[in-house]
């Protein structure tokens, strides 16, 4: 019986030594507040850092659209009031040469001075619907140019310096998207190529 009960008590007292050494390592970790506190501040800097640059890609993305919403208003603006500008001169320029026209033909039938009178007189008219037409062009642009600037205005103040660019010199926002497309398509096409 004594063989057993020796046996017995090792194993009691390997268990023993088993359970306080897990104790103790649990109260060491318990009692390690500064490590875990460093842990815990290191995991919240990693989150903050994720999150900065999620909201800065968020903010980058979202000034992009802006400015494309922006250059597309402002060249679609200009871009009517350019036809509407060359409409209406249009219309003056062959409203002016029909009253010279008719002018002619009615001067024509009486002949000398009044002939040149009906002219000079046509030649005026058509002047100066010529004249209304070019200041109804000048009007559409300075509307155009205006709808331009309250654009500018109303766009997030992050995004004002690339529209105010884009409505200053449309050229290189032109250019720039004709490259963006030609890069576009050519990586379609790559695509295409390389899946058959």
């Amino acid at each position: 019986m004594t063989d057993r009960t020796t046996a017995d008590l090792r194993r009691q007292i390997e268990r023993t030594r088993h359970r306080l050494g897990v104790t103790v390592e649990e109260l060491a970790a318990r009692a390690d507040v500064r490590g875990r506190t460093r842990a815990r501040a290191a995991d919240l800097m990693d989150r903050a850092g994720a999150m900065t640059v999620q909201l800065r890609s968020t903010a980058s993305q979202a000034s992009y659209h802006m400015q494309e919403r922006a250059g597309r208003a402002g060249h679609a603006v200009q871009e009517r009031a350019g036809r509407a500008g060359h409409a209406v001169q249009e219309q003056a320029s062959r409203a002016g040469h029909v009253a010279q026209a008719r002018a002619g033909h009615v001067a024509q039938g009486r002949g000398g001075r009044a002939r040149h009178a009906v002219r000079d007189a046509a030649a005026r008219v058509g002047r100066t619907a010529q004249d209304h037409a070019l200041h109804a062009r000048h009007d559409l642009t300075d509307n155009a140019a205006r709808a331009g600037r309250t654009a500018e205005r109303s766009a997030p103040a992050p995004v004002r310096v690339p529209v105010r660019f884009a409505l200053r010199h449309p050229r290189p926002v032109v250019i720039v998207g004709a490259a963006a497309v030609a890069l576009v398509a050519a990586g379609v096409i790559g695509r295409r190529r390389t899946k058959q």
